[in-house]
């Protein structure tokens, strides 16, 4: 085998490792979009919650567990949020920049880089002197 059937096969490998790694992140995003979506709208709901309890007068006077039952919006929605979080959806919601990360920090040794949806990157070669 020649350098130059070499060169094709290796640019064959690259156009399908490019071509793989950019259907994985465009098949990321329309779950991440949805993750994004539940996270902004239960962050609003406890935000929301949040002023309406500091704002209620009686949230003073009585005990802490009895002004969450008295704000029963606040309370399911901040709930919903700490298990929102338990359940990984810091994770879930930047999925694709971290497989991008991943991709890049292994790229690197062999002097390419990658975007992040997954469209490969040639750097040129150091030149030894």
């Amino acid at each position: 085998m020649n350098s130059l059937e070499q060169a094709e096969g290796s640019q064959h490998d690259l156009k399908a490792f490019e071509r793989r790694l950019t259907e994985y992140v465009s098949c990321l995003q329309p779950a991440t979009g949805r993750w994004r979506m539940i996270l902004i709208v239960v962050s609003v709901c406890t935000t929301t919650g949040a002023w309406n309890w500091l704002i209620d007068p009686d949230t003073q006077k009585v005990s802490f567990f009895s002004s969450l039952w008295n704000h029963p919006f606040f309370t399911i929605s901040c709930i919903t949020l700490i298990a929102l979080f338990f359940a990984g959806i810091h994770k879930r919601v930047v999925a694709p920049s971290i497989i991008a990360a991943r991709c890049r920090t292994v790229l690197a040794e062999y002097n390419m880089s990658c975007d992040d949806t997954g469209k490969l990157i040639l750097k040129p070669r150091p030149h030894i002197q």
